[in-house]
């Protein structure tokens, strides 16, 4: 199947908002912010629902829609700190989380042990938790809506949930940086030392 699917296609215009949307705040368009942005999180769950309903998906759409959806959030999480609206602890927080989770997948490429990522379900919640945050941030400042209380309560719950699946990841890449060979956390040592088994099994046939 080519990697050209309608749900790529759309993941990819998700990426071409991102600058849109960053323009858009830095210019006080918050209004404009708000649709776009509002927009690009529809699209983050009908990328996926259209891949799965109508078997759609690809290697590239599996590596492509994680990468939209992170920098997506950072740049909007960034910018939003930077115009003052939301707190510089909570984007710290969202920033080092993905640096940290992208930094250690790249680590076990570098060492030759990758590992499958699978994506958990609080990672999940917290992605759905991020993208309301904005919404209900961009949301409220455009419209002139008094959502102080609801935004302050959703910024400690993001912050939470930011936390918690950064260690849920950091946990699931020691397990399988610590996991044997031949554990399903490493395909490639596994396959590679049953390789090695065989060879040195036919060499001693041959030298019977």
């Amino acid at each position: 199947m080519s990697d050209v699917t309608l749900p790529n296609l759309i993941t990819v215009g998700r990426l071409i908002i991102v600058p849109l949307v960053v323009w858009f705040i830095a210019e006080e368009r918050l209004d404009l912010a708000f649709w776009f942005f509002l927009l690009a999180g529809i699209s983050d769950g009908l990328d996926g629902w259209i891949a799965r309903r109508f078997d759609l998906r690809s290697a590239l759409g599996a590596f492509l829609d994680p990468i939209a959806d992170k920098v997506l959030l950072v740049s909007i999480y960034i910018t939003l700190s930077v115009v003052g609206i939301l707190p510089h602890w909570l984007v710290i927080l969202v920033v080092s989380r993905d640096v940290l989770i992208v930094g250690a997948f790249l680590l076990t490429w570098v060492m030759e042990q990758p590992i499958e990522a699978k994506p958990l379900m609080v990672s999940k919640v917290n992605t759905a938790a991020q993208i309301t945050l904005a919404v209900f941030v961009l949301g409220g400042e455009a419209f002139r809506l008094h959502l102080g209380p609801l935004i302050e309560i959703g910024v400690y719950v993001t912050g939470a949930l930011t936390a918690i699946s950064g260690g849920a990841y950091v946990l699931q890449w020691l397990a399988a940086m610590s996991a044997d060979p031949g554990s399903p956390g490493l395909p490639n040592a596994s396959k590679s030392s049953t390789n090695d088994d065989d060879k040195i099994a036919a060499d001693r046939e041959q030298q019977r």
